[in-house]
Protein backbone atom coordinates (compact mmCIF):
# COMPACT_ATOMS: atom_id res chain seq x y z
CA UNK A 1 0.00 0.00 0.00
CA UNK A 2 1.79 3.13 -1.18
CA UNK A 3 0.82 6.39 0.50
CA UNK A 4 1.86 9.70 -1.05
CA UNK A 5 2.70 12.55 1.30
CA UNK A 6 0.18 14.81 -0.42
CA UNK A 7 -2.69 12.53 0.51
CA UNK A 8 -2.59 13.61 4.15
CA UNK A 9 -4.31 10.49 5.46
CA UNK A 10 -2.58 10.48 8.84
CA UNK A 11 -3.39 12.41 11.99
CA UNK A 12 -0.37 14.70 12.36
CA UNK A 13 -0.64 14.66 16.16
CA UNK A 14 0.11 10.93 16.06
CA UNK A 15 2.61 11.18 13.22
CA UNK A 16 5.47 12.95 14.96
CA UNK A 17 8.86 11.60 14.07
CA UNK A 18 10.25 9.45 16.87
CA UNK A 19 13.35 8.20 15.08
CA UNK A 20 14.84 9.05 11.71
CA UNK A 21 17.88 7.89 9.75
CA UNK A 22 19.17 7.93 6.18
CA UNK A 23 19.88 4.60 4.49
CA UNK A 24 21.24 3.59 1.11
CA UNK A 25 20.48 0.81 -1.33
CA UNK A 26 23.84 -0.17 -2.77
CA UNK A 27 22.41 -2.15 -5.68
CA UNK A 28 20.97 1.05 -7.18
CA UNK A 29 22.82 4.27 -7.88
CA UNK A 30 21.65 7.37 -6.05
CA UNK A 31 18.95 5.36 -4.26
CA UNK A 32 18.48 7.03 -0.89
CA UNK A 33 15.80 6.36 1.71
CA UNK A 34 14.91 8.41 4.73
CA UNK A 35 13.37 6.04 7.23
CA UNK A 36 11.14 7.52 9.91
CA UNK A 37 9.46 5.76 12.80
CA UNK A 38 6.25 7.29 14.13
CA UNK A 39 3.38 6.06 16.28
CA UNK A 40 1.61 5.14 13.05
CA UNK A 41 4.29 3.07 11.40
CA UNK A 42 7.56 2.81 9.54
CA UNK A 43 7.82 5.42 6.78
CA UNK A 44 10.18 4.68 3.88
CA UNK A 45 10.70 8.01 2.10
CA UNK A 46 12.41 7.73 -1.26
CA UNK A 47 13.89 10.95 -2.59
CA UNK A 48 14.85 10.86 -6.24
CA UNK A 49 15.41 14.04 -8.26
CA UNK A 50 12.32 16.18 -7.63
CA UNK A 51 10.04 13.29 -6.72
CA UNK A 52 9.33 12.21 -3.16
CA UNK A 53 7.37 9.03 -2.47
CA UNK A 54 6.49 7.65 0.93
CA UNK A 55 5.65 4.03 1.55
CA UNK A 56 4.20 3.29 4.99
CA UNK A 57 4.19 0.01 6.84
CA UNK A 58 1.54 0.42 9.56
CA UNK A 59 2.47 -0.71 13.06
CA UNK A 60 -0.50 -3.09 12.96
CA UNK A 61 1.18 -4.95 10.09
CA UNK A 62 4.53 -5.35 11.92
CA UNK A 63 4.79 -8.35 14.22
CA UNK A 64 8.37 -8.21 15.46
CA UNK A 65 11.98 -7.14 15.01
CA UNK A 66 15.42 -8.45 15.99
CA UNK A 67 19.00 -7.19 16.17
CA UNK A 68 21.53 -9.51 14.54
CA UNK A 69 25.19 -9.58 13.48
CA UNK A 70 26.94 -10.80 10.36
CA UNK A 71 28.42 -14.28 10.47
CA UNK A 72 32.04 -15.22 9.93
CA UNK A 73 32.87 -15.54 6.25
CA UNK A 74 33.68 -18.97 4.92
CA UNK A 75 35.50 -17.77 1.80
CA UNK A 76 38.60 -15.69 1.09
CA UNK A 77 37.37 -13.49 -1.74
CA UNK A 78 35.28 -10.51 -0.72
CA UNK A 79 34.10 -9.75 -4.24
CA UNK A 80 31.58 -12.55 -4.78
CA UNK A 81 28.27 -11.65 -6.33
CA UNK A 82 25.31 -11.43 -4.00
CA UNK A 83 23.38 -14.59 -5.05
CA UNK A 84 26.39 -16.78 -4.25
CA UNK A 85 27.51 -14.94 -1.15
CA UNK A 86 27.77 -17.03 2.00
CA UNK A 87 27.35 -14.03 4.27
CA UNK A 88 24.68 -14.64 6.87
CA UNK A 89 23.55 -13.12 10.13
CA UNK A 90 23.53 -14.69 13.56
CA UNK A 91 22.31 -13.83 17.02
CA UNK A 92 24.22 -10.96 18.60
CA UNK A 93 25.43 -13.24 21.41
CA UNK A 94 26.64 -15.96 19.06
CA UNK A 95 30.34 -16.71 18.95
CA UNK A 96 30.13 -17.15 15.17
CA UNK A 97 29.88 -13.46 14.34
CA UNK A 98 32.36 -11.65 12.10
CA UNK A 99 34.39 -9.23 14.23
CA UNK A 100 35.54 -7.35 11.13
CA UNK A 101 31.97 -6.25 10.36
CA UNK A 102 31.09 -3.46 12.77
CA UNK A 103 27.52 -3.22 11.44
CA UNK A 104 24.41 -3.99 13.46
CA UNK A 105 21.39 -5.34 11.57
CA UNK A 106 17.79 -4.67 12.54
CA UNK A 107 15.36 -7.10 10.92
CA UNK A 108 11.73 -5.93 10.87
CA UNK A 109 9.08 -8.55 10.06
CA UNK A 110 5.79 -7.42 8.59
CA UNK A 111 2.75 -8.92 6.85
CA UNK A 112 1.40 -6.24 4.58
CA UNK A 113 -2.17 -6.19 3.33
CA UNK A 114 -2.34 -6.13 -0.46
CA UNK A 115 -5.86 -4.87 -0.93
CA UNK A 116 -5.83 -5.45 -4.69
CA UNK A 117 -4.91 -9.10 -4.12
CA UNK A 118 -7.02 -9.63 -0.99
CA UNK A 119 -4.11 -11.21 0.86
CA UNK A 120 -1.19 -10.41 3.15
CA UNK A 121 2.37 -10.81 2.01
CA UNK A 122 5.43 -11.17 4.18
CA UNK A 123 7.99 -8.37 3.88
CA UNK A 124 11.30 -8.20 5.72
CA UNK A 125 12.91 -4.79 6.14
CA UNK A 126 16.64 -4.94 6.91
CA UNK A 127 18.21 -1.82 8.39
CA UNK A 128 22.00 -1.96 8.52
CA UNK A 129 23.48 0.47 11.06
CA UNK A 130 27.11 1.30 10.33
CA UNK A 131 27.48 5.02 10.97
CA UNK A 132 29.87 4.52 13.91
CA UNK A 133 33.38 3.12 13.96
CA UNK A 134 32.60 0.56 16.65
CA UNK A 135 30.08 -2.28 16.67
CA UNK A 136 28.88 -1.42 20.18
CA UNK A 137 27.78 2.05 19.07
CA UNK A 138 26.01 0.70 15.98
CA UNK A 139 24.35 -2.01 18.08
CA UNK A 140 23.20 0.59 20.60
CA UNK A 141 21.58 2.60 17.81
CA UNK A 142 19.88 -0.48 16.34
CA UNK A 143 18.61 -1.45 19.78
CA UNK A 144 17.25 2.05 20.25
CA UNK A 145 15.10 1.57 17.15
CA UNK A 146 14.12 -1.90 18.27
CA UNK A 147 13.11 -0.72 21.74
CA UNK A 148 10.75 1.96 20.44
CA UNK A 149 9.37 -0.31 17.71
CA UNK A 150 8.62 -3.07 20.21
CA UNK A 151 6.79 -0.59 22.42
CA UNK A 152 4.64 0.47 19.48
CA UNK A 153 3.94 -3.15 18.51
CA UNK A 154 2.78 -3.80 22.07
CA UNK A 155 0.30 -0.94 21.76
CA UNK A 156 2.19 1.57 23.86
CA UNK A 157 1.91 5.05 22.36
CA UNK A 158 5.26 6.84 22.54
CA UNK A 159 4.75 10.54 23.24
CA UNK A 160 8.17 11.58 24.55
CA UNK A 161 10.01 13.17 21.66
CA UNK A 162 13.31 13.01 23.54
CA UNK A 163 13.95 9.39 22.60
CA UNK A 164 17.43 9.47 24.16
CA UNK A 165 15.74 9.22 27.55
CA UNK A 166 14.74 5.63 26.81
CA UNK A 167 16.97 2.97 28.26
CA UNK A 168 18.19 0.40 25.78
CA UNK A 169 16.90 -2.66 27.58
CA UNK A 170 15.55 -6.02 26.54
CA UNK A 171 11.76 -5.84 26.46
CA UNK A 172 10.58 -8.91 28.29
CA UNK A 173 7.54 -10.59 26.76
CA UNK A 174 4.82 -11.01 29.37
CA UNK A 175 2.74 -13.33 27.21
CA UNK A 176 3.07 -17.09 26.93
CA UNK A 177 0.83 -19.31 24.85
CA UNK A 178 -0.44 -22.83 25.36
CA UNK A 179 -0.66 -24.60 21.99
CA UNK A 180 -2.82 -27.72 21.80
CA UNK A 181 -2.36 -29.57 18.52
CA UNK A 182 -4.45 -32.43 17.20
CA UNK A 183 -2.27 -34.30 14.67
CA UNK A 184 -5.30 -36.17 13.31
CA UNK A 185 -7.50 -33.16 12.55
CA UNK A 186 -8.65 -32.73 8.97
CA UNK A 187 -6.30 -34.52 6.61
CA UNK A 188 -3.77 -35.14 9.38
CA UNK A 189 -1.22 -32.43 8.57
CA UNK A 190 -1.45 -30.44 11.78
CA UNK A 191 2.18 -30.98 12.77
CA UNK A 192 3.48 -29.85 9.38
CA UNK A 193 1.16 -26.84 9.35
CA UNK A 194 2.30 -25.72 12.77
CA UNK A 195 6.02 -26.24 12.21
CA UNK A 196 6.20 -24.63 8.77
CA UNK A 197 3.58 -21.91 8.97
CA UNK A 198 3.03 -20.98 12.61
CA UNK A 199 6.36 -21.45 14.40
CA UNK A 200 8.21 -18.98 12.12
CA UNK A 201 5.66 -16.27 12.86
CA UNK A 202 5.73 -16.87 16.62
CA UNK A 203 9.53 -16.80 16.52
CA UNK A 204 9.59 -13.56 14.55
CA UNK A 205 7.28 -12.02 17.14
CA UNK A 206 9.32 -13.60 19.99
CA UNK A 207 6.21 -15.09 21.58
CA UNK A 208 7.08 -18.05 23.85
CA UNK A 209 4.79 -21.04 23.78
CA UNK A 210 4.35 -24.55 25.11
CA UNK A 211 3.18 -27.14 22.60
CA UNK A 212 1.19 -30.18 23.68
CA UNK A 213 0.18 -32.77 21.10
CA UNK A 214 -3.00 -34.66 21.87
CA UNK A 215 -3.09 -38.45 21.71
CA UNK A 216 -6.69 -39.33 22.51
CA UNK A 217 -10.18 -37.90 22.38
CA UNK A 218 -10.99 -35.31 25.06
CA UNK A 219 -7.35 -34.94 26.07
CA UNK A 220 -7.53 -31.16 25.57
CA UNK A 221 -10.66 -30.99 27.73
CA UNK A 222 -9.04 -32.94 30.54
CA UNK A 223 -5.81 -30.96 30.26
CA UNK A 224 -7.29 -27.46 30.56
CA UNK A 225 -9.58 -28.62 33.34
CA UNK A 226 -6.73 -29.81 35.55
CA UNK A 227 -3.63 -27.81 34.51
CA UNK A 228 -2.09 -24.71 36.07
CA UNK A 229 -3.85 -22.57 33.49
CA UNK A 230 -2.78 -19.14 34.73
CA UNK A 231 0.83 -19.65 33.63
CA UNK A 232 -0.42 -18.89 30.11
CA UNK A 233 -2.11 -15.79 28.73
CA UNK A 234 -3.71 -17.54 25.79
CA UNK A 235 -4.76 -20.96 24.55
CA UNK A 236 -4.50 -21.73 20.84
CA UNK A 237 -5.76 -24.91 19.27
CA UNK A 238 -4.33 -26.23 16.01
CA UNK A 239 -7.08 -28.32 14.51
CA UNK A 240 -10.78 -28.07 13.86
CA UNK A 241 -13.73 -26.64 15.77
CA UNK A 242 -14.04 -29.90 17.72
CA UNK A 243 -10.73 -29.32 19.49
CA UNK A 244 -11.77 -25.83 20.60
CA UNK A 245 -15.07 -27.32 21.78
CA UNK A 246 -13.04 -29.56 24.11
CA UNK A 247 -11.03 -26.61 25.41
CA UNK A 248 -14.02 -24.34 26.03
CA UNK A 249 -15.90 -27.03 27.92
CA UNK A 250 -12.79 -27.97 29.88
CA UNK A 251 -12.60 -24.37 31.07
CA UNK A 252 -16.19 -24.48 32.32
CA UNK A 253 -15.41 -27.66 34.25
CA UNK A 254 -13.03 -25.66 36.43
CA UNK A 255 -14.26 -24.22 39.72
CA UNK A 256 -12.35 -21.02 38.89
CA UNK A 257 -13.93 -20.71 35.44
CA UNK A 258 -14.96 -17.06 35.90
CA UNK A 259 -11.38 -15.99 36.63
CA UNK A 260 -10.03 -18.20 33.85
CA UNK A 261 -12.16 -16.62 31.12
CA UNK A 262 -11.08 -13.16 32.25
CA UNK A 263 -7.42 -14.17 32.08
CA UNK A 264 -7.30 -16.35 28.96
CA UNK A 265 -7.84 -15.44 25.31
CA UNK A 266 -8.68 -18.23 22.89
CA UNK A 267 -7.39 -18.71 19.36
CA UNK A 268 -7.77 -21.32 16.65
CA UNK A 269 -5.40 -22.24 13.82
CA UNK A 270 -7.66 -23.88 11.20
CA UNK A 271 -6.43 -27.38 10.53
CA UNK A 272 -9.60 -29.43 10.65
CA UNK A 273 -12.35 -30.45 8.27
CA UNK A 274 -14.65 -27.76 9.59
CA UNK A 275 -13.08 -24.40 10.35
CA UNK A 276 -16.13 -22.27 11.02
CA UNK A 277 -14.87 -20.10 13.86
CA UNK A 278 -11.52 -19.28 12.23
CA UNK A 279 -13.35 -18.24 9.07
CA UNK A 280 -15.89 -16.22 11.08
CA UNK A 281 -13.19 -14.31 12.96
CA UNK A 282 -11.41 -13.41 9.73
CA UNK A 283 -14.70 -12.33 8.13
CA UNK A 284 -15.85 -10.20 11.07
CA UNK A 285 -12.43 -8.49 11.23
CA UNK A 286 -12.27 -7.88 7.47
CA UNK A 287 -9.14 -10.04 7.26
CA UNK A 288 -8.27 -12.02 4.10
CA UNK A 289 -8.63 -15.75 4.67
CA UNK A 290 -5.70 -16.61 2.43
CA UNK A 291 -3.88 -18.65 3.45
CA UNK A 292 -6.36 -19.82 6.11
CA UNK A 293 -3.77 -20.17 8.89
CA UNK A 294 -2.30 -16.66 8.52
CA UNK A 295 -5.04 -14.54 10.18
CA UNK A 296 -5.03 -16.75 13.27
CA UNK A 297 -1.22 -16.85 13.41
CA UNK A 298 -1.02 -13.06 13.23
CA UNK A 299 -3.73 -12.78 15.89
CA UNK A 300 -1.57 -14.89 18.19
CA UNK A 301 1.27 -12.37 17.92
CA UNK A 302 -0.79 -9.37 19.01
CA UNK A 303 -2.59 -8.47 22.21
CA UNK A 304 -5.87 -7.79 20.45
CA UNK A 305 -9.04 -9.66 21.32
CA UNK A 306 -12.79 -9.40 20.91
CA UNK A 307 -15.47 -10.68 23.22
CA UNK A 308 -17.46 -13.63 21.89
CA UNK A 309 -20.88 -14.99 22.78
CA UNK A 310 -21.29 -18.52 24.08
CA UNK A 311 -24.41 -20.66 24.18
CA UNK A 312 -25.31 -22.82 27.15
CA UNK A 313 -26.73 -26.12 25.86
CA UNK A 314 -28.73 -28.57 27.94
CA UNK A 315 -29.76 -32.11 27.07
CA UNK A 316 -31.39 -34.71 29.30
CA UNK A 317 -27.98 -35.97 30.44
CA UNK A 318 -25.43 -33.15 30.09
CA UNK A 319 -24.71 -29.44 29.98
CA UNK A 320 -22.17 -27.94 27.59
CA UNK A 321 -21.09 -24.62 26.16
CA UNK A 322 -21.10 -23.97 22.43
CA UNK A 323 -19.44 -21.25 20.32
CA UNK A 324 -20.56 -22.13 16.78
CA UNK A 325 -23.90 -23.84 16.12
CA UNK A 326 -26.51 -26.42 17.03
CA UNK A 327 -27.97 -28.53 14.27
CA UNK A 328 -30.70 -31.04 13.53
CA UNK A 329 -31.47 -32.35 10.05
CA UNK A 330 -29.61 -32.36 6.77
CA UNK A 331 -26.51 -30.34 7.77
CA UNK A 332 -25.96 -32.49 10.87
CA UNK A 333 -26.53 -35.65 8.80
CA UNK A 334 -23.88 -34.50 6.32
CA UNK A 335 -21.45 -33.57 9.09
CA UNK A 336 -21.68 -36.84 11.02
CA UNK A 337 -22.17 -39.33 8.19
CA UNK A 338 -19.30 -37.92 6.12
CA UNK A 339 -16.80 -38.85 8.85
CA UNK A 340 -15.89 -41.89 6.76
CA UNK A 341 -14.43 -39.43 4.22
CA UNK A 342 -12.45 -37.41 6.80
CA UNK A 343 -9.19 -37.95 4.90
CA UNK A 344 -10.54 -35.75 2.11
CA UNK A 345 -10.80 -32.69 4.36
CA UNK A 346 -13.54 -30.14 3.68
CA UNK A 347 -14.49 -31.57 0.24
CA UNK A 348 -16.09 -34.46 2.11
CA UNK A 349 -19.06 -32.20 2.93
CA UNK A 350 -19.72 -31.43 -0.74
CA UNK A 351 -19.70 -35.09 -1.69
CA UNK A 352 -22.01 -36.13 1.12
CA UNK A 353 -24.37 -33.25 0.40
CA UNK A 354 -25.15 -34.89 -2.94
CA UNK A 355 -25.90 -38.19 -1.23
CA UNK A 356 -28.22 -36.59 1.30
CA UNK A 357 -29.96 -34.57 -1.40
CA UNK A 358 -30.77 -37.74 -3.32
CA UNK A 359 -32.01 -39.48 -0.17
CA UNK A 360 -33.68 -36.41 1.31
CA UNK A 361 -35.00 -36.93 4.84
CA UNK A 362 -37.33 -35.03 7.12
CA UNK A 363 -37.89 -35.34 10.86
CA UNK A 364 -40.91 -34.93 13.11
CA UNK A 365 -40.77 -32.73 16.17
CA UNK A 366 -41.44 -29.41 17.84
CA UNK A 367 -39.30 -26.28 17.78
CA UNK A 368 -39.85 -23.68 20.48
CA UNK A 369 -38.02 -20.36 20.34
CA UNK A 370 -37.81 -17.06 22.16
CA UNK A 371 -37.68 -14.20 19.63
CA UNK A 372 -34.80 -11.75 19.95
CA UNK A 373 -37.12 -8.92 20.95
CA UNK A 374 -38.73 -10.95 23.78
CA UNK A 375 -37.52 -11.05 27.36
CA UNK A 376 -36.31 -14.18 29.11
CA UNK A 377 -38.49 -14.91 32.11
CA UNK A 378 -35.89 -15.60 34.81
CA UNK A 379 -36.06 -18.75 36.86
CA UNK A 380 -35.10 -19.15 40.49
CA UNK A 381 -31.51 -19.90 39.54
CA UNK A 382 -30.22 -16.40 38.81
CA UNK A 383 -27.13 -15.95 36.71
CA UNK A 384 -24.20 -14.79 38.88
CA UNK A 385 -22.78 -11.40 37.99
CA UNK A 386 -19.15 -11.03 37.00
CA UNK A 387 -17.20 -8.27 35.24
CA UNK A 388 -15.53 -9.07 31.90
CA UNK A 389 -14.46 -5.51 31.14
CA UNK A 390 -11.25 -6.27 32.25
CA UNK A 391 0.21 -1.53 2.09
CA UNK A 392 3.23 -0.74 1.20
CA UNK A 393 4.33 -1.48 -2.39
CA UNK A 394 7.40 -3.45 -1.34
CA UNK A 395 9.15 -6.67 -2.37
CA UNK A 396 9.30 -9.58 0.03
CA UNK A 397 12.64 -8.37 1.41
CA UNK A 398 14.01 -4.83 1.67
CA UNK A 399 17.61 -4.23 2.69
CA UNK A 400 18.71 -0.72 3.69
CA UNK A 401 21.94 0.41 5.32
CA UNK A 402 23.48 3.57 6.72
CA UNK A 403 26.46 5.23 5.01
CA UNK A 404 28.06 3.40 2.07
CA UNK A 405 30.99 1.24 1.17
CA UNK A 406 30.20 -2.36 2.13
CA UNK A 407 28.54 -5.01 0.06
CA UNK A 408 24.87 -5.77 0.64
CA UNK A 409 23.95 -8.76 2.81
CA UNK A 410 21.20 -11.18 1.92
CA UNK A 411 18.20 -11.14 4.22
CA UNK A 412 18.25 -14.85 5.06
CA UNK A 413 16.05 -14.84 8.14
CA UNK A 414 12.93 -15.81 6.24
CA UNK A 415 10.14 -18.23 7.03
CA UNK A 416 10.12 -19.35 3.41
CA UNK A 417 13.87 -19.82 3.12
CA UNK A 418 15.42 -23.26 3.47
CA UNK A 419 18.44 -21.57 5.02
CA UNK A 420 16.43 -20.15 7.88
CA UNK A 421 17.33 -21.15 11.41
CA UNK A 422 15.11 -20.09 14.27
CA UNK A 423 16.81 -19.03 17.45
CA UNK A 424 15.41 -20.54 20.64
CA UNK A 425 15.41 -17.23 22.47
CA UNK A 426 11.74 -17.41 23.34
CA UNK A 427 12.16 -20.43 25.58
CA UNK A 428 9.38 -22.36 23.89
CA UNK A 429 8.83 -26.01 24.71
CA UNK A 430 7.44 -28.98 22.81
CA UNK A 431 5.66 -31.78 24.66
CA UNK A 432 3.68 -34.83 23.67
CA UNK A 433 1.09 -36.43 25.84
CA UNK A 434 1.48 -39.97 27.05
CA UNK A 435 -0.48 -42.62 25.25
CA UNK A 436 -3.88 -43.27 26.75
CA UNK A 437 -7.30 -44.29 25.62
CA UNK A 438 -8.96 -41.60 27.71
CA UNK A 439 -11.41 -44.07 29.17
CA UNK A 440 -12.59 -44.58 32.74
CA UNK A 441 -12.38 -40.88 33.52
CA UNK A 442 -14.67 -39.61 36.24
CA UNK A 443 -17.30 -37.32 34.79
CA UNK A 444 -16.51 -33.80 36.06
CA UNK A 445 -18.96 -31.21 37.24
CA UNK A 446 -19.96 -28.47 34.78
CA UNK A 447 -19.76 -24.94 36.15
CA UNK A 448 -20.34 -21.69 34.26
CA UNK A 449 -23.16 -19.14 34.36
CA UNK A 450 -26.47 -20.54 35.52
CA UNK A 451 -29.42 -20.93 33.20
CA UNK A 452 -32.34 -18.52 33.26
CA UNK A 453 -34.58 -20.97 31.40
CA UNK A 454 -37.03 -23.49 32.82
CA UNK A 455 -35.55 -26.96 33.13
CA UNK A 456 -35.76 -29.11 30.03
CA UNK A 457 -38.84 -31.05 31.20
CA UNK A 458 -40.79 -27.98 32.39
CA UNK A 459 -43.32 -25.99 30.33
CA UNK A 460 -42.08 -22.82 28.64
CA UNK A 461 -43.44 -19.30 29.25
CA UNK A 462 -46.21 -17.97 26.97
CA UNK A 463 -43.93 -15.50 25.17
CA UNK A 464 -42.18 -18.42 23.44
CA UNK A 465 -43.31 -19.42 19.95
CA UNK A 466 -43.76 -22.99 18.74
CA UNK A 467 -43.49 -24.72 15.37
CA UNK A 468 -44.79 -28.27 15.00
CA UNK A 469 -44.44 -30.61 12.05
CA UNK A 470 -41.76 -32.19 9.91
CA UNK A 471 -38.46 -30.46 9.21
CA UNK A 472 -35.62 -31.04 6.77
CA UNK A 473 -33.40 -28.72 8.80
CA UNK A 474 -33.37 -26.86 12.08
CA UNK A 475 -30.06 -25.10 12.61
CA UNK A 476 -29.06 -22.38 15.06
CA UNK A 477 -25.81 -20.55 14.33
CA UNK A 478 -24.16 -17.67 16.16
CA UNK A 479 -21.17 -17.07 13.88
CA UNK A 480 -21.15 -16.02 10.25
CA UNK A 481 -19.62 -19.30 9.06
CA UNK A 482 -19.91 -22.92 10.12
CA UNK A 483 -17.21 -23.93 7.62
CA UNK A 484 -14.67 -22.22 5.42
CA UNK A 485 -17.20 -21.93 2.59
CA UNK A 486 -20.46 -22.13 4.54
CA UNK A 487 -21.60 -18.52 4.99
CA UNK A 488 -24.66 -19.42 7.00
CA UNK A 489 -25.44 -16.20 8.93
CA UNK A 490 -24.35 -13.23 6.84
CA UNK A 491 -25.44 -10.68 9.46
CA UNK A 492 -23.95 -12.52 12.44
CA UNK A 493 -21.36 -10.99 14.76
CA UNK A 494 -18.98 -12.40 17.32
CA UNK A 495 -20.78 -10.68 20.18
CA UNK A 496 -24.24 -9.53 19.10
CA UNK A 497 -26.08 -11.67 21.68
CA UNK A 498 -28.13 -13.36 18.94
CA UNK A 499 -28.65 -16.81 17.50
CA UNK A 500 -29.80 -17.19 13.90
CA UNK A 501 -32.39 -19.94 13.72
CA UNK A 502 -32.72 -21.45 10.25
CA UNK A 503 -35.62 -23.78 9.44
CA UNK A 504 -36.40 -25.75 6.29
CA UNK A 505 -39.88 -27.24 6.38
CA UNK A 506 -40.55 -30.68 4.91
CA UNK A 507 -42.64 -29.06 2.15
CA UNK A 508 -39.44 -27.77 0.49
CA UNK A 509 -38.62 -29.48 -2.82
CA UNK A 510 -35.27 -31.03 -3.71
CA UNK A 511 -34.67 -28.15 -6.09
CA UNK A 512 -35.19 -25.64 -3.29
CA UNK A 513 -32.93 -27.58 -0.94
CA UNK A 514 -30.26 -27.73 -3.64
CA UNK A 515 -30.60 -23.99 -4.21
CA UNK A 516 -30.28 -23.48 -0.46
CA UNK A 517 -27.11 -25.60 -0.23
CA UNK A 518 -25.53 -23.76 -3.16
CA UNK A 519 -26.45 -20.43 -1.61
CA UNK A 520 -24.51 -21.23 1.57
CA UNK A 521 -21.28 -20.35 -0.23
CA UNK A 522 -22.32 -16.73 -0.78
CA UNK A 523 -25.00 -16.17 1.85
CA UNK A 524 -27.75 -15.78 -0.77
CA UNK A 525 -29.82 -18.41 1.03
CA UNK A 526 -30.62 -15.79 3.69
CA UNK A 527 -32.91 -13.88 1.29
CA UNK A 528 -36.44 -14.64 2.57
CA UNK A 529 -38.03 -13.64 -0.78
CA UNK A 530 -36.67 -16.77 -2.43
CA UNK A 531 -38.47 -19.44 -0.47
CA UNK A 532 -42.23 -18.79 -0.22
CA UNK A 533 -42.15 -19.60 3.49
CA UNK A 534 -40.67 -23.11 3.17
CA UNK A 535 -37.33 -21.77 4.45
CA UNK A 536 -37.29 -19.32 7.34
CA UNK A 537 -34.54 -17.55 9.25
CA UNK A 538 -34.94 -15.36 12.30
CA UNK A 539 -33.04 -14.20 15.37
CA UNK A 540 -33.66 -15.76 18.77
CA UNK A 541 -32.25 -15.61 22.27
CA UNK A 542 -33.14 -19.15 23.27
CA UNK A 543 -34.78 -22.23 21.76
CA UNK A 544 -35.80 -25.80 22.50
CA UNK A 545 -36.01 -28.74 20.10
CA UNK A 546 -38.11 -31.81 20.90
CA UNK A 547 -37.53 -34.42 18.17
CA UNK A 548 -39.59 -37.57 17.86
CA UNK A 549 -37.11 -40.04 19.35
CA UNK A 550 -38.80 -42.94 17.55
CA UNK A 551 -37.06 -41.70 14.39
CA UNK A 552 -33.33 -42.00 13.84
CA UNK A 553 -31.43 -38.74 13.47
CA UNK A 554 -28.50 -36.66 14.63
CA UNK A 555 -28.19 -33.64 16.86
CA UNK A 556 -24.88 -31.79 16.74
CA UNK A 557 -23.30 -29.10 18.88
CA UNK A 558 -20.31 -27.39 17.23
CA UNK A 559 -20.12 -30.39 14.91
CA UNK A 560 -20.03 -32.89 17.78
CA UNK A 561 -22.78 -35.49 17.94
CA UNK A 562 -24.87 -35.43 21.13
CA UNK A 563 -27.70 -37.64 22.34
CA UNK A 564 -30.82 -37.61 20.19
CA UNK A 565 -33.61 -36.16 22.28
CA UNK A 566 -34.82 -32.88 23.80
CA UNK A 567 -32.27 -30.08 23.73
CA UNK A 568 -32.45 -26.42 24.67
CA UNK A 569 -30.06 -23.51 24.40
CA UNK A 570 -29.66 -19.91 25.53
CA UNK A 571 -27.09 -17.33 24.59
CA UNK A 572 -24.74 -15.55 26.99
CA UNK A 573 -23.36 -12.42 25.34
CA UNK A 574 -19.65 -11.55 25.40
CA UNK A 575 -18.65 -14.39 27.70
CA UNK A 576 -15.10 -15.19 26.49
CA UNK A 577 -12.22 -13.47 24.69
CA UNK A 578 -11.00 -14.59 21.27
CA UNK A 579 -7.80 -13.48 19.56
CA UNK A 580 -8.34 -11.33 16.48
CA UNK A 581 -5.82 -10.12 13.87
Amino acid sequence: MAVELSQGRFDLTHNKTLLEETFYVLTKKNSVFRVKLTNLGLHLIKEQENHVKTQVIPIKDIIGCRCLRSKKQSYSCACQSLPHSSLKVVDEKSGEHDDTDISAYLYIYSYILRANRNKRERTTITLRFRSFDKYDENYKEAQRWRTILKKLIRGEEVTNVNITDYNITHIKEDRRLLILLNPKSGVGKGRTLFQKKIVPILQEAEIPFDLHITKFANYAREFVRSCQLFQWTGVIVVGGDGLLFEVINGIFERWDWSEAIKHISFGIIPGGSGNGLARSIAHCCGEPYSPPSLPAALAATRSHHEMMDLVRVETTSQIMFSFLSIGWGILSDIDIESEILRALGEPRFTLWSLARLIGLRSYTGKVYYLPADANITPCDNKMPSFDLSNNADLPSEVHLETNNGRQRLDSWYSAASRRSAYFSTTGSSYQSTTESDGENLEKPRMYGPASQLPCLTAPLPPNWKCLTGRFILVHASYQTHIGSDLFISPQGKLNDGLMWLLIIHASASRTQVLQFLLGLATGSHANPNLWDGVIEMFTVRAFRIEPDVRERGYLTVDGECVEYGPIQAEIFPSLVKVMVP
